[in-house]
């Protein structure tokens, strides 16, 4: 578990390998990974737009940029938690994901780059 504040927004990572998603005979490894985010701000933010760098081990760097998570733009009022699961897919047994959530800070309108912490995924057989 990783975890990074910015700006009083804090984003914790947690993941999961998914072996029944997978076939190491293509090369294919699935992960799930859980957000959770801490507004420990004043203020409300809403969570606009998402940007990711997916980088497996054998050099593809992918980055996968779009509105808001799992189809939401939640907005997190002080003191709340929002939290969702999500997936992705590399071409190797290792890989690792960062990012950052354009949010709004609904008070006065400033728009905040939110660090998503880097994050390792790695098959778990890679630990041994």
């Amino acid at each position: 578990m990783v975890q990074h504040v910015t700006e009083g927004v804090s984003v914790m990572v947690e993941t999961f390998y998914q072996p029944t998603q997978s076939n190491s005979l293509k090369f294919e490894h699935v992960f799930a990974y859980r957000i959770t985010i801490d507004n420990l701000t004043i203020y409300p933010v809403k969570l606009i737009s998402r940007h990711w760098h997916i980088i497996d081990s054998n050099g593809t760097h992918r980055e996968v940029e779009g509105e808001g998570v799992v189809g939401q733009q939640p907005v997190i009022q002080p003191g709340d938690s929002y939290q969702y699961t999500s997936g992705v897919n590399i071409f190797s047994e290792i890989g690792k994901m960062y990012g950052t959530y354009l949010m709004e800070n609904l008070f006065n309108k400033k728009k905040l780059n939110v660090a998503i912490p880097e994050f390792n995924l790695v098959v778990p057989a890679k630990l041994n």
